[in-house]
């Protein structure tokens, strides 16, 4: 991490495998534009939605997608970024991501930062209305939140799975804003 990186926002934007997914793109943009160093790890089924080097580019520091990926250091780089994370995003988050964090599960680099690290976290759900409406996935949202968690949406629309009905990613400059009223309660 260079110099300039250190004196910004520290951001984790966690992506998984969501057709939204596409929209991590301006959420990385945006938040980088707006002063934030975001580091974005992606999960596995995230990259079949869009390019780690996409979000390299927008984000200007290297994307993690794997737990492996850290080559450079005897120090796990997933727990370099949970330790000096200020706000771990996860945009959009799907209900097997939402899963794992609620059950602890760190079977990859995004749910082990989730789990290593203890900057607040924002949760940005997107997946067809029917998965969202499920008791076990409500039963991970109610966990969630009873740890702290803050959720943004869903909204209600037109799904790309062609149903109608709440689970489309809530509009980015949304999301953006949280991120940062987030970040200024912490004093950033």
């Amino acid at each position: 991490m260079d110099s300039a990186s250190k004196d910004q926002p520290q951001v984790i934007l966690g992506v998984t495998g969501s057709i939204a997914a596409y929209r991590a793109a301006d959420l990385a943009s945006q938040l980088t534009k707006r002063g934030c160093a975001v580091h974005v790890v992606m999960t596995q089924s995230a990259t079949e939605f869009i390019t780690p080097l996409t979000l390299q580019v927008l984000s200007r520091h290297p994307v993690t997608t794997s737990l492996f990926d850290e080559k450079q250091s005897w120090h796990p780089g997933h727990i370099g970024l949970a330790d000096r994370a200020e706000l771990l995003l996860v945009a959009p988050a799907t209900a097997n991501c939402l899963a794992k964090l609620a059950l602890g599960l760190a079977d990859d680099a995004l749910s082990a930062i989730a789990l290593a690290t203890r900057a607040p976290l924002l949760i940005a759900p997107a997946m067809n209305g029917k998965m969202w409406s499920h008791p076990a996935t409500q039963q991970h949202v109610a966990t969630l939140r009873s740890r702290g968690a803050e959720f943004i949406g869903p909204e209600e629309g037109l799904l790309a799975c062609g149903y109608e009905g709440l689970g489309r990613l809530w509009p980015v400059e949304g999301i953006v804003e949280r991120a940062l009223a987030m970040l200024a309660e912490r004093g950033r």
